[in-house]
């Protein structure tokens, strides 16, 4: 049986699987307020501008992948207005759980699909975009998931990657000390659970870098890639485009 990353480790690739999932069942009711301590609000800025950078306009159809609580696709169902239609995707039966509870709070009726981005359950070209945000580093085989992507979106759409990268490197050490330090700290002392937040440092560093990243979504069958890089490099978006 192959092997594949779990932070730093190598385990069996069914035990990821199980590993990554019992990460998100535990921080699943933390994970917003999470997310807004650990980057003091700022992942919030960096969604906003992954949505200028869609490109979705009224009418459209939207794949948003590893969406757990659902922000971006209540995000998208704004813009893409009553005409268009926004489908949310999870692998975490929890995570998912908790991004239907908050799109019934705001008054959204969104479709939303428990399912795996290695295996996606849609037709080829059925939508003008896809976005995962901050989840394709723990998916077990990225490059088939790349491709995935790739097979769902129709002539003239585009794929939005937003996720945690490489910062420039005279920021390093104090982003090490701040992830392998802070994190976890913040995490035990929030959400009773230290070791997922070492798993997210760590994870982060086993993801491909902002160049490895764009060839990939290259090889992936999109016809041209770029990326921004955010807060230093901490978090980039990239884009795949489909002409």
């Amino acid at each position: 049986m192959a092997d594949a990353d779990f932070g730093f480790e190598r385990v069996a690739e069914a035990d990821k699987a199980r590993r990554v999932r019992g990460v998100f069942d535990s921080v699943a009711g933390k994970y917003d307020l999470m997310n807004d301590l650990m980057s003091g609000g700022l992942h919030r800025l960096w969604k906003t501008f992954a949505i200028a950078q869609s490109g979705v306009r009224p009418g459209q159809q939207v794949l948003d992948i590893a969406g757990g609580t659902g922000d971006l696709a209540r995000a998208f169902a704004k813009e893409v207005g009553a005409t268009g239609r926004v489908i949310l995707t999870d692998i975490n039966g929890a995570m998912l759980g908790v991004g239907r509870d908050r799109m019934f709070d705001a008054g959204q009726d969104i479709p939303a699909a428990q399912c795996d981005a290695e295996k996606l359950p849609f037709a080829d070209a059925s939508f003008d975009l896809v976005s995962v945000a901050f989840g394709l580093r723990n998916m077990t085989h990225k490059d088939v998931a790349l491709a995935e992507m790739r097979r769902v979106i129709r002539p003239g759409g585009r794929l939005l990657v937003l996720e945690f990268s490489h910062v420039a490197k005279p920021l390093a050490g104090i982003y090490d000390a701040y992830s392998f330090g802070v994190l976890p700290w913040l995490g035990q002392k929030v959400a009773g659970d230290g070791a997922s937040y070492r798993y997210l440092a760590e994870s982060i560093r086993r993801h491909p870098d902002q160049a490895t990243l764009e060839a990939m979504i290259r090889t992936a069958g999109f016809d041209h890639a770029d990326h921004f890089n955010l807060a230093a490099g901490v978090v980039a978006l990239h884009r795949g485009f489909v002409y």
